[in-house]
Order: C-alpha cells, then sequence, then structure tokens
C-alpha cells in the first residue's frame, strides 16, 4: 500500500464560455497594421488575454485585414480562429499559440494589413484545450450541495444554475499572472470572476494522483506510475482575494462552485501514443504540446 502527499496533485482547467457570438464592426481605421494591432467594440470584460476565439465575418467577406500568412493553410477566408492579447486600451493582437498570446510580444504575432472597407464580425471564445494551473498549494472541493453558497453569484446566474449547483470548493495558488512553460497563471481565474456578460466558467479536473507520479512512502506497483485519479466538473468562479504580508509570497484565493455532476474519473493504464516511423509523436495542431493517443479495445 503507497502513502500518497498532496503533491503528487494537479488542477487541469479548460477556458469555457457561457455565450455564443458578439457581433460588432471592424471599422478600417481600427486597424494599425504598423503595430499588427486591431479592435472593435466589446465589454471590457468580454476577452482577456489567452482566449482562444472564432473570428467570422456576418455578410460572408474575407476576413481581409489578417495576413495571408496567419492563416494554416496560406489562404484568407471568411473564418479563422487564433489565440488573442488584449492590451490595457482594449487594443486586440492576435496569435498563434496560447504561450505566445500571453506574452505579447513579436514572437508568434499574426501580421494585419489595412483595409478599404468595415467589415461586420461575430467572435466566440471557444475550448483551446486544457492547461495545468500553475503555483497550486491547496485546494478543497465539497460534493454536499445543501452548505453551497451562492449569494455571490449575479441574479441571471443564480437563477441559471440554482438548480444544477451540485458542489462548490477553494483553491489556493501562489499569485502570478506570467505565463510559463503552457500553464494557466492564478490571475486568469481572477479575471474569470469579473467576466459578468460571458460568465466565470471553466471546465476542472482536479487531480488527487497525477500520471508519472510515486507514493512518498509504502510499496506500489510501477505499473501503477502512469496512473490518475480526478475529480471532473463544470464549474464557475464565485470569488477571489488576494493575501498581502510583507514577509511572505502573494497569495490569491479562489471561490467556485460546481454546475452539474461532479464525477470521480480514473485513468489506470499506462500511456500508449501512435508513433511516426520515426520513432516521434504524432502532435495535434492545438494544443501545440498534445499528441494522439491510441484508444485500447476491451
Amino acid at each position: 500500500m503507497g502513502i500518497y502527499l498532496g503533491n503528487v496533485g494537479n488542477i487541469e482547467l479548460t477556458r469555457e464560455s457561457l455565450e455564443g457570438y458578439k457581433e460588432s464592426i471592424v471599422n478600417w481605421s481600427d486597424i494599425n497594421p504598423s503595430r499588427n494591432r486591431f479592435s472593435f467594440d466589446f465589454d471590457s470584460s468580454f476577452l482577456v488575454s489567452g482566449d482562444f476565439v472564432e473570428i467570422t465575418s456576418t455578410n460572408g467577406v474575407n476576413l481581409s485585414f489578417i495576413d495571408s500568412t496567419g492563416w494554416t493553410d496560406g489562404v484568407v477566408q471568411s473564418s479563422g480562429n487564433w489565440y488573442v492579447f488584449v492590451d490595457e486600451l482594449g487594443g486586440i493582437k492576435l496569435y498563434d499559440t496560447f504561450d505566445n498570446s500571453l506574452e505579447g510580444g513579436t514572437t508568434g504575432l499574426i501580421p494585419l494589413v489595412g483595409i478599404i472597407q468595415n467589415i461586420p464580425i461575430k467572435v466566440k471564445i471557444i475550448n483551446g484545450g486544457s492547461r495545468l494551473l500553475a503555483a497550486v498549494t491547496d485546494y478543497e472541493l465539497n460534493t454536499n450541495r445543501e452548505t453551497v453558497d451562492i449569494t455571490t453569484l449575479s441574479d441571471e446566474h443564480r437563477q441559471q444554475y440554482s438548480t444544477l449547483i451540485s458542489g462548490s470548493g477553494r483553491l489556493t495558488a501562489h499569485w502570478d499572472y506570467t505565463n510559463v512553460s503552457d500553464t494557466e497563471p492564478v490571475h486568469y481565474l481572477m479575471q474569470l470572476v469579473l467576466r459578468t456578460e460571458v460568465g466565470s466558467a471553466f471546465k476542472g479536473k482536479f487531480y488527487v494522483k497525477y500520471g508519472d507520479t510515486v507514493p512518498q512512502a509504502g510499496q506500489f506497483d510501477a505499473t501503477q506510475i502512469n496512473d490518475a485519479l480526478w475529480w471532473e466538473f463544470d464549474g464557475l468562479v464565485t470569488a477571489s482575494a488576494v493575501s498581502f504580508a510583507a514577509d511572505q509570497m502573494i497569495v490569491g484565493t479562489i471561490d467556485f462552485v460546481a454546475t452539474g455532476p461532479i464525477r470521480l474519473k480514473a485513468r489506470t493504464q499506462q500511456k500508449r501514443f501512435l508513433l511516426q516511423e520515426d520513432d516521434d509523436k504524432i502532435k495535434l495542431e492545438k494544443p501545440a504540446n498534445s499528441h494522439l493517443l491510441l484508444e485500447e479495445l476491451e
């Protein structure tokens, strides 16, 4: 029997959106080709840096303000997907990967070109893949529905989700706002609580044991190293707080509720990747660090 400590756990998040498309117009004057930056009318909480969005023209014309080098096949089309960086003035830059979009620099920046006619668009936040939440120190998950406090939810979300809420919890992490190796900083969850229009939604996997981990003490089978056990659910961030002390690390605390079923899942078999002839893994386009797994039939 193995004895496990909390250091074999993890939290994996997927960015979600409760709303569909938001329509607006990209005016020719909204585009700055020299800085590869553009803007359109949207509420300040609609987009945050790192969001994976789908941009579509509503009149069927091509998105000609996005250079052909920014498209997968090099052909400008009427709809496409990119990661966004949002600056302090609401300006938007498009990027090829999540990591590059959080940095907001020149690496992976999609070039823009000027246009002579306005283009009506609709924008939707879509699933850009799951990532580990960085610097988590602890979390708790309560599946007792009777103890859930929903007073912090807005009236709209309280009416919509009060009958679906199945649990609640809290997580604590060392506060950071920069990205490291394709992980989500806790600052993102603090931004989520401010997204009153599209909702502070996320999909979470809260691991009791993450893959490639071993117990702290006791006996264990070497074939169990890749085993993983986790709780999986959809959630809403209800509150966030930051703790400051002169001689301590800055700590962020996030409160959340689970909407819908909370499932305890397990993977108790070794990962098997589909390989190329040279034994390299087959990489998926989005996200960049994902690979194709074999599915074993019973």
